[in-house]
């Protein structure tokens, strides 16, 4: 798969990603046979930028990708986040200095490895100043513990202070044809600054595929259940945008997902999509997205499909956490 760069200090990733979060949660049951098998396909593959967080699974994500890469370290690039704490269901966002060394020294065990190569700040708590949780961040570079810095979900203006401090590699955000408010103001502070832009859900957690069944079908701990994206009226209208993208992809021979990826891949090498699979099914599907080129009348079509504003519905329940 071909590589592209994230910031300027030439953080090298393939084209796409591999997000793993769902492998330990969220999505309905797991399989971790399955799922370390996915995970040695898509290093197979060249597929080698790996997605996880503290978070995920209160550690069991992080804990899965170190097994599946314990014999093969120097094919992965792997990248995880701290700032959002657990206890039971309560969730807060933590940035102290002291918290973030901490929670990269838990990680590093938790994977088993000696560096972190991308390490994010999951989520901004708005009450400490962005350069003091950069400025520990880059103490974690100058100890060897972390190789590039991240962001994720922040605004423009933090994006430009937090760089001030130190160079960030990337900033993740959620990026698809039905999620485009970063096109704004986000997207061209990144570019401005030399940050990579990695695209979580680009696929719309499923909606995209055309397939996704029902809030009321999915697994009752399946978290999409209570999207607003995908409930009530919103779902309907959703729907019928994402057989409109199916219609595109089918004339093309791809699938709609293939399709939603090359358009994400489309729009500047400084995109890194990771969609996230837990089935080798999907994974093989979402890699050969990766050596699709779409005309200029398949990216006019899709303009005209999906408007920038034609989503309905907020991506979560509550919105308040994001682009801080």
């Amino acid at each position: 798969m071909n590589k592209r760069t994230l910031g300027r200090d030439g953080l090298q990733v393939s084209a796409l990603g591999l997000g793993c979060m769902g492998m330990s949660e969220f999505y309905g049951q797991g399989d971790e046979e399955e799922s370390i098998a996915v995970i040695h396909r898509a290093l197979d593959l060249g597929m080698n930028f790996l997605d996880t967080a503290d978070m995920y699974g209160s550690g069991a994500n992080e804990e899965l990708v170190g097994r599946a890469i314990r014999d093969r370290r120097d094919d992965a690039v792997v990248a995880t986040k701290f700032g959002i704490k657990r206890d039971g269901t309560t969730r807060t966002v933590e940035n102290s200095p002291e918290y973030i060394r901490a929670a990269c020294d838990a990680s590093l065990q938790r994977l088993g490895i000696d560096h972190i190569d991308l390490y994010y700040m999951h989520r901004r708590n708005p009450d400490v100043p962005i350069e003091e949780s950069v400025g520990a961040m880059a103490d974690l570079v100058r100890q060897g513990k972390v190789r590039h810095l991240g962001l994720s979900e922040v605004s423009a203006d933090t994006l430009r202070k937090a760089n001030a401090v130190h160079p960030i590699a990337a900033l993740q955000s959620e990026y698809s044809l039905f999620t485009r408010g970063l096109e704004a103001e986000i997207l061209p502070a990144a570019r401005e600054l030399g940050v990579g832009l990695v695209a979580y859900s680009p696929i719309s957690r499923g909606l995209l595929s055309a397939a996704l069944p029902s809030a009321a079908e999915l697994p009752a701990d399946d978290f999409r259940r209570h999207l607003p994206r995908n409930t009530g009226e919103n779902a309907e209208h959703n729907r019928a945008l994402a057989a409109e993208v199916k219609k595109i992809a089918d004339a093309g021979g791809m699938t709609a997902a293939q399709l939603s990826l090359a358009w994400l891949l489309a729009q500047g090498e400084d995109v890194v999509p990771i969609p996230g699979t837990k089935r080798l099914k999907y994974l093989e599907e979402n890699a050969a997205a990766a050596d699709l080129t779409l005309t200029p009348a398949q990216l006019d079509a899709l303009a005209t499909a999906v408007p920038a504003d034609a989503v309905r519905g907020t991506r979560y329940p509550s919105m308040n956490e994001v682009e801080r």
